[in-house]
């Protein structure tokens, strides 16, 4: 049916006419066609942008902050566990008179759901929380065998703010402790995919191996030729201490029983040293009493005599005449060059006058 044109009073008109055609918009198609090409071309070549535009719906924020009374070290982990995890936030270092309950408002006042809290202790002794706030449960370790990025110097090296894939050891799924530790780590190493500040790449693994009782972390770039690993670092052992029901403390859930304390570790070694050192008295003390001891004298044994043969005895001479005095030849030879010298002064002491 062929398109009619309305008036504006409402009336019918005839049919509508057709535009005409210009001689600008009747151009080749091929020509379109071309640009098209050209186009899609420059969509294919054009450069991703640096986040994914999907939707960003694990909202899990981690706070990373310590004590006051830490080492260099310790900032420079703490600085590098902040640019491996983008969705990680900062805050100032806590005073040590304050309790450990004050966390839980600091990360409501930074709208942060999960804690690494580092506790310094005697300026030698590092202690690491990990916690679920504010309602937990929460782990307490001791940290052991720090290497910063800074210190390691490998050769491996992953963009900032890409995403990790967590590795675990087989032994995480053996012991319930372990159990809930895996999904602690997870939720606070993983980073939440479509994160504002993160890349969507995954170029690096961070490993958890369980070896002694302890847990060893490790970090890897994944080489994509042929997805061999390279360490990247930082590189650190956390050594088990308690798991807590709530967050920062709580009814215990589990206690380590092979955990040794620092102090108790320093006592150790003390003890041995000062073992070694009393055995060593001890034995200059029973040298002394033996050397005090009189000395036994054993009886003669005839038998001892039996291979022993008397020596030749030679003839004894007697020296009747009294033996020449030797000659020095030095002091001869000084007493004629004194002579020379003075003959020579007396010379020279003529042909002056």
């Amino acid at each position: 049916m062929a398109a009619t044109k309305r008036k504006r009073r409402g009336g019918l008109a005839g049919p509508a006419k057709r535009p005409r055609k210009s001689e600008k918009d009747a151009r080749p198609a091929a020509k379109q066609r071309d640009q098209a090409e050209e186009a899609g071309e420059e969509d294919r070549n054009r450069i991703p942008g640096p986040v994914c535009k999907g939707k960003w719906k694990n909202k899990e924020r981690i706070l990373i902050f310590s004590s006051r009374g830490i080492n260099f070290r310790t900032r420079h982990l703490m600085q590098d566990l902040r640019m491996l995890m983008p969705h990680s936030k900062a805050d100032t270092k806590m005073d040590r008179k304050d309790k450990l309950f004050v966390i839980n408002e600091v990360c409501e006042m930074k709208n942060c759901n999960k804690c690494i809290y580092f506790e310094a202790k005697k300026k030698q002794d590092l202690y690491m929380w990990l916690s679920n706030s504010p309602h937990g449960p929460s782990a307490k370790f001791l940290v052991q065998n720090i290497h910063t990025l800074a210190e390691l110097k490998m050769t491996g090296n992953c963009l900032k703010g890409s995403r990790p894939l967590l590795s675990f050891d087989p032994a995480f799924d053996e012991l319930p402790h372990y159990a809930l530790l895996k999904e602690l780590l997870i939720q606070i190493f993983s980073t939440p995919r479509y994160h504002p500040k993160s890349q969507p790449f995954v170029d690096h693994v961070f490993t958890f191996t369980v070896l002694d009782n302890r847990i060893w972390f490790r970090n890897f770039q994944i080489i994509e030729e042929d997805a061999a690993l390279v360490e990247i670092g930082p590189r650190f052992v956390l050594n088990l201490i308690k798991i807590f029901q709530g967050s920062f403390g709580g009814p215990t859930l589990y206690e380590n029983p092979h955990y040794q304390s620092p102090n108790m570790h320093r006592r150790v070694i003390r003890s041995i040293t000062a073992a070694k050192y009393k055995e060593k008295q001890q034995v200059k003390e029973a040298q002394k009493l033996r050397k005090k001891e009189p000395k036994t004298v054993l009886p003669h044994d005839p038998t001892a005599d039996v291979f022993v043969t008397p020596a030749e005895e030679k003839p004894i001479e007697i020296q009747w005449v009294k033996p020449e005095p030797k000659v020095d030849l030095k002091a001869r030879k000084k007493r004629v060059y004194k002579r020379q010298r003075k003959m020579k002064r007396k010379v020279n002491s003529g042909n002056t006058k």
